[in-house]
């Protein structure tokens, strides 16, 4: 069995860290529904963890993603039947949010508009105005 999640080359959580419970899954579910609690909720606290660099933490703290708290990640996985794939959704979620923050956003250069598109705009501009002129009341003179 694998001791911890691998994330890249680099980083690696142990599953000691990991918080899994098994809960009740939400919804119709037929005769087995009060019985069988198949959903998977998953707690990473990943401010306290020794596991993550810091500058991870400090992305994931500034990610807006509602399952990104204050108290760390959490995580509900319900969709399968069965509480070990569950088990394997929630640990591939965490998985992809924590790679999702490693990847670098290239920065964004600001670009200028050409000769053409300001002529466009200025002519657009100027036939709306003479169509909006062309429907006002007649002046009388």
């Amino acid at each position: 069995m694998v001791d911890e999640l691998v994330i890249n080359d680099a980083i690696s959580i142990p599953l000691d860290e990991i918080e899994l419970r098994a809960v009740r899954s939400q919804g119709a579910g037929g005769q087995n529904v009060n019985k069988v609690a198949s959903a998977i909720h998953l707690r990473f606290d990943y401010a306290n963890s020794p596991s993550l660099p810091e500058h991870v933490r400090r992305k994931l703290a500034a990610l807006d993603d509602h399952r990104v708290t204050t108290g760390g990640i959490v995580i509900k996985a319900q969709e399968f039947r069965r509480q070990a794939r569950n088990r394997d959704a929630a640990m591939e979620r965490l998985r992809s949010l924590i790679q999702g923050v490693l990847v670098e956003q290239k920065p964004r250069v600001p670009t200028r508009p050409s000769r053409a598109t300001k002529k466009q705009r200025v002519d657009l501009k100027r036939r709306q105005g003479e169509l909006k002129r062309s429907r006002r009341r007649p002046i009388d003179d």
